[in-house]
């Protein structure tokens, strides 16, 4: 028998704004659909943990028996700046301020997001379509809404019509925000004068001759809009009704909501059951965004060159420390705070290893089935991994008492207790097992720096033979030097 049998996940939808029991559509089987990034630079720590907290979720289903299908898009293209109807498609702005090509913005940040991703220890999605590879798809989708009577066309570009739309829907029951309050809040802006009105989005858009990039269409050579490609890709692979939508809390507004509405108007019927949304990342007091430069990489947390840390912290440190929140609370980053969570990752890990040093006893003093099911119980609270990782810390107890011989276990229950610590440390949290003698973190760091301050010499005489002998020497040994505008950091392949 499954294990979801036996366990009723409880899910925060964001649509009704509480949690519910989830119930998937299917028996045994979900469809998520969660919004990927929008490839033209590196990805940063703050878009790591809103997909580390579906990686989580995507690991917890696989454990409790779902065959799950995982679908996490690629944006690839029409995704303006600000994410408006107007200004410039982002990769083609950075393709056009490096002078090469868009697609070669797109392959070196989406090579950058896998590589990142992996050294955090997620596991792929099931699915990863990019939006250049569903033209079609959005092309047939953008008909059908025009057909339906909920778009049109003006001048090669073709836009969602909201106020039709709310004639006979919800326009804003996700984010909560009444059609009437945009209005009243929005204000005309230049080059938008095509829409009937300033709340309408476009679906399609007429590139303008210095566009690089663009297809054909019905309407004109141009590019889709941002909305457009999740709804095209989701009902492709997930269908027209599927069980779970996440992303960002800032995607909340308009992103999903235009998510809805185009599927609606499409399809006839609302598309998700469970719409959930991960929480910010802050620093300094403010959201983390590239956008304002108030950032830091994933590469900046391993090699520890980075005003904001003291030190470099290994993936499983830093991937912890994020976990430490529950998803749908804003984390503060701090360099106290990662100190502090390496303590206690460590500690786990000791732990972890003890635990095949244990022998068991003829009775039990623990009640081991209690504390496993409320490792469950904080998983089904809408995955609640704080509280998971308290539990966990209740182990690390148990484990250091039997070792001390001040509590005992039977071989049943010493099994239950490794199973169980193991299941839920290193498939469902992704945590590796790494201890700190082993790591060798801070000595890495320290002789790699070591090996960048001989190069950067090195280049100062002149001497690129021996510049990029040991460059080509780190490389062999896994080792990857990356040269910015603020200095070289390097990253452990």
């Amino acid at each position: 028998m499954p294990l979801f049998e036996n366990q009723q996940i409880q899910i925060y939808n964001s649509l009704s704004g509480k949690k519910e029991s989830f119930n998937p559509i299917t028996k045994g089987s979900i469809g998520m659909y969660v919004c990927g990034p929008t490839v033209y630079s590196n990805v940063h720590l703050g878009n790591v943990r809103t997909f580390m907290s579906f990686d989580v979720i995507f690991r917890y289903l696989k454990h409790l028996g779902y065959k799950v299908r995982y679908v996490r898009n690629i944006t690839d293209a029409g995704h303006l700046e600000n994410d408006a109807d107007v200004g410039e498609d982002r990769i083609a702005k950075k393709a056009r301020i490096e002078e090469i090509e868009p697609m070669e913005v797109v392959q070196r940040y989406t090579v950058d997001f896998h590589n990142t991703l992996n050294t955090f220890n997620f596991l792929p999605p099931s699915i990863e379509p990019t939006a250049t590879g569903h033209i079609i798809e959005q092309i047939e989708l953008i008909n059908t809404i025009i057909e339906k009577g909920f778009a049109y066309e003006v001048n090669g570009s073709v836009y969602f019509d909201v106020h039709k739309f709310n004639e006979t829907h919800d326009y804003g029951k996700l984010s909560k925000r009444k059609l009437e309050d945009l209005i009243h809040n929005t204000r005309e802006l230049e080059g938008q004068s095509d829409k009937k009105n300033p709340q309408d989005f476009a679906l399609w858009k007429r590139a303008e001759p210095q566009h690089i990039m663009r297809w054909p269409s019905p309407w004109s050579d141009g590019f889709p809009g941002w909305h457009l490609e999740c709804t095209a890709m989701s009902t492709k692979y997930l269908g027209e009704h599927f069980d779970i939508h996440g992303g960002g809390m800032d995607l909340k507004f308009p992103h999903h909501e235009c998510e809805i509405a185009q599927n609606e108007a499409a399809k006839g019927q609302t598309p998700v059951n469970y719409w959930m949304h991960a929480n910010m990342l802050i620093m300094n007091g403010k959201k983390m965004a590239k956008s304002t430069g108030n950032f830091i990489l994933p590469n900046e947390i391993f090699s520890g060159d980075n005003a904001n840390i003291s030190k470099a912290f290994a993936p499983s440190v830093a991937r912890f420390f994020m976990l430490q929140a529950h998803y749908r609370s804003i984390l503060d980053f701090t360099n106290d705070g990662l100190l502090a969570s390496e303590k206690g990752f460590y500690r786990l890990m000791d732990a972890v290893n003890l635990l095949e040093e244990l022998k068991p006893s003829d009775t039990s003093t623990i009640d081991i089935d209690t504390w496993r099911q409320s490792c469950y119980d904080a998983m089904n609270d809408d995955f609640n991994s704080p509280i998971l990782i308290a539990n966990l810390f209740e182990a690390v107890k148990y484990i250091n008492q039997i070792k001390e011989g001040d509590q005992t276990l039977t071989a049943d229950d010493l099994s239950t207790l490794k199973t169980t610590v193991n299941s839920f440390t290193f498939d469902i949290l992704g945590l590796e097992n790494v201890t700190k003698n082993d790591s060798g973190t801070d000595k890495l760091s320290g002789a790699v720096e070591v090996l960048i301050k001989l190069r950067k010499e090195a280049r100062a005489n002149k001497d690129f033979a021996l510049s990029d002998k040991i460059r080509d020497e780190l490389v062999e040994v896994g080792i990857q030097l990356n040269d910015g505008k603020d200095g070289t950091t390097f990253s452990v392949n």
